[in-house]
């Protein structure tokens, strides 16, 4: 077995720095190089997972293959380490003490009384320590800031991890504000956080340094003398025009050989050519498109992640700089007006009734204007309810998520489904809401000779990851496509995709394509809306 080496990354001053993307970047820049990595996040907040918190409280639900609901830095994890992560890799102080108390139920800690130290520690050392199984190297960033009291049993789990196996390195990634009235960095919030850390009893091995500015030799030398770390320990981590330029300008700053050092890896030589190359196109593109993106959430654009990310690696692989015309969908008034001079339009997931009849005209715009179109998850959904709308003539059409008693429930709720063998399975995850999710990768099976089809290269089947709890109402399938509005997409009685015949580019996906998008492997899905988009711009 192999002996795994620990990365434990943490963050002061205040949050949002940039941790994970830190993380992510170390993280690629030791898979290139050839090493067996993953990362795991462990967020101090109470969920048990953020599936029930708002877009607007904390951006983003990610979803894994394996249908773990998690924090937005594991999307940005699996785009840079370009593999599939599980529930193995992120977890939470909820989660952590639900696990406690089940043992404790359970009568598994023998009558003792549970405390944090050592039980819940222990809990959260025993996940690490799972996470990082058969790997040569586990990053582990810990959300919050250090200072946070809900934070503390995290940072005595890594600091009591490190002494006991030994091959781990602590790395603190802090703040270097630029005063504009003084006209100078400051290193002193950086003085504080590391203080703060060393009280809990964590020196850290190296700092990365958040900034507006480079630099200079003399301000790394301080901060490499007051904080007790090695002068080429000292990375700054620079304003970037893309994320994606992260990982390189580390490699320019050698960030590897101290890494290298500290956890005898060896010599380590990542090959990012690759890498290099898509970043060049993300930041001087060739060509520009504008696209409509009509969300509900679009005030918070963090909701909308992986999807922005997606639309960026389709953009890379085109050359193309994507142009996002975020439009409200509770404010849509005059459509014209606010679809004018666009080439393509988004409808992406969300739930709940608002901003529904904003999408709707989006989507019954571009159907009838010919303009590329890509609808996911209720986007699909809400093409299915206007074209029964105004195709099919079901004025009342709609969807029981909307309106419980609908006539014409276009798309409903259903907790079973009936499998290939014709047997009855409950299809979906439990949530904490009393509902119930489909959530995680199904299988989507391709109509022959469907746009679908050629978008996946004639493939028959394609598994794709979900989130959403209405599903299509099959009952109106033949109907659909008798006006020209094809099923191209099923897993058996599930309604997966659907599209125009008679329309340059016109489709709708149940599941998520955006989830499973990355740099170097773009999912077919955004980027032959992109294309589609771009042909649209240049004719």
């Amino acid at each position: 077995m192999k002996q795994t080496k620990y990365i434990f990354v943490t963050g002061g001053v205040l949050s949002s720095l940039g941790k994970g993307i830190a993380a992510a970047s170390i993280g690629t820049l030791l898979k290139n190089s050839g090493l067996s990595v993953s990362i795991l996040k462990a967020d101090p907040y109470i969920n048990v997972d953020p599936g029930t918190m708002s877009p607007f409280e904390h951006g983003e639900v990610f979803v894994t293959e394996d249908g773990a609901e998690t924090d937005l830095d594991l999307g940005h994890y699996e785009r840079f380490l370009d593999e599939n992560l599980s529930q193995l890799n992120n977890f939470t102080t909820g989660k952590v003490y639900q696990s406690v108390i089940e043992k404790e139920r359970k009568g598994a800690y023998l009558g003792k009384t549970i405390q944090v130290i050592p039980h819940i520690v222990d809990e959260i050392k025993e996940r690490i320590k799972r996470a990082g199984k058969n790997k040569d190297v586990l990053i582990v960033e810990i959300g919050g800031t250090v200072g946070d009291i809900e934070g503390l049993p995290f940072l005595e789990a890594i600091r009591a991890l490190r002494l006991e196996l030994g091959n781990a390195i602590n790395i603190h990634l802090t703040l270097i504000p630029f005063i504009k009235a003084a006209g100078e960095l400051k290193t002193k919030p950086t003085q504080h956080s590391v203080g703060e850390l060393r009280r809990i009893g964590i020196s850290p091995d190296m700092i990365i340094c958040r900034s507006e500015k480079p630099l200079d030799r003399e301000l790394k030398d301080k901060i490499a003398i007051s904080c007790g770390v090695a002068r080429n320990c000292v990375i700054e981590s620079v304003d970037a025009t893309s994320i994606y330029q992260i990982p390189l300008n580390f490699l320019k700053q050698d960030i590897l050989k101290p890494i290298s050092s500290l956890l005898n890896l060896g010599m380590l030589k990542p090959d990012m050519s690759k890498w290099d190359s898509l970043v060049k196109r993300v930041i001087a593109p060739q060509n520009e498109v504008t696209i409509a993106f009509v969300g509900k959430y679009v005030d918070l654009k963090e909701s909308y992640k992986s999807l922005t990310e997606a639309i960026i690696h389709a953009g890379a692989a085109l050359d193309t700089r994507v142009n996002l015309k975020w439009l409200d969908s509770e404010k849509l008034e005059d459509i014209d007006e606010n679809l004018k001079d666009i080439s393509g339009i988004l409808v992406p997931g969300g739930f709940g009734s608002r901003g529904v009849e904003g999408k709707i005209k989006a989507i019954e715009y571009a159907r009838t204007k010919k303009i590329a179109f890509l609808g996911i998850c209720l986007g699909m959904q809400l093409v299915l309810i206007e074209f029964a709308r105004n195709v099919l003539g079901l004025e009342d059409a709609n969807s029981s998520e909307f309106d419980e008693f609908c006539k014409n429930p276009i798309v409903y709720l259903i907790d079973e489904f009936m499998d290939k063998n014709g047997q009855k399975q409950i299809r979906t995850q439990q949530t904490p809401l009393g509902g119930t999710m489909r959530l995680g990768s199904y299988e989507c099976k391709i109509k022959a000779n469907s746009l679908l089809s050629e978008i996946f290269e004639g493939k028959k089947s394609v598994s794709q990851r979900h989130r959403h709890r209405y599903e299509a109402n099959i009952k109106y399938k033949k109907d659909f496509e008798k006006a020209g509005l094809l099923v191209s997409g099923e897993n058996n009685t599930l309604i997966e995709a659907v599209e125009l015949k008679d329309h340059p580019f016109f489709l709708g996906v149940q599941f998520h394509p955006e989830f499973k998008s990355r740099l170097l492997d773009v999912d077919p899905v955004i980027l032959s809306f992109i294309k589609a988009s771009l042909k649209h711009e240049n004719s």
